[in-house]
């Protein structure tokens, strides 16, 4: 299990929107976007969507779920599962906590589908 990383604060991820961490930052391969659902839980998943080169966290989240702003392709943000083409390979989640305030991301560490960082 990788070392959890504090990526900001909750105040700094509005309801609806995402935050990039670089590769730089997380220690990981790819960018990971952070984002806040509407439903109040922040989730973590690549930013890079599976059908072509597009960042997630630039995506339209409704609900539990993001857009590729590109080509309209949809992912799960609590198990990273395409809901809707072109795309059709999953994204990767990542394990993100909620700790006084502050989102901890484990890069690399798959997210539990049940769980709601809040």
């Amino acid at each position: 299990m990788s070392e959890g990383i504090v990526v900001g604060s909750t105040d700094e991820i509005d309801e609806g929107s995402a935050k990039v961490v670089e590769p730089e930052e997380s220690g990981f391969s790819e960018a990971i976007a952070v984002f806040h659902a509407e439903t109040g839980c922040f989730f973590a998943l690549n930013d890079m969507c599976t059908h072509e080169e597009a960042s997630l966290a630039e995506g339209w989240i409704e609900g539990e779920q993001v857009e590729c702003p590109l080509h309209s392709s949809s992912f799960s943000l609590r198990t990273g599962k395409v809901l809707c083409l072109p795309a059709t390979v999953d994204t990767r989640t990542h394990k993100v906590e909620v700790r006084d305030g502050q989102i901890v991301l484990y890069p690399g560490t798959d997210a539990d589908p049940d769980a709601c960082a809040q």
